[in-house]
């Protein structure tokens, strides 16, 4: 009866991506929240002469704050 258009959208997936494409982007750098944390709950960041507080909540989520 009636036909519904499905938009055509481009397919991004990584399986289209060239190699070269992928290499040059940089790897960022992964580290475990227990790692940062050490069994705490809170951890202060001094980044460029200010200080945050990582705290994780009650909910496992992590809170970043000035």
């Amino acid at each position: 009866m009636f036909e519904v258009a499905t938009p055509q959208y481009p397919d991004h997936s990584a399986s289209h991506r060239s190699p070269a494409h992928c290499a040059a982007k940089s790897v960022i750098p992964r580290i475990e929240s227990e790692r940062l944390l050490q069994g705490g709950r809170d951890l202060l960041i001094d980044h460029a002469g200010q200080q945050y507080r990582l705290h994780l909540t009650r909910n496992d989520k992590l809170i970043l704050t000035k």
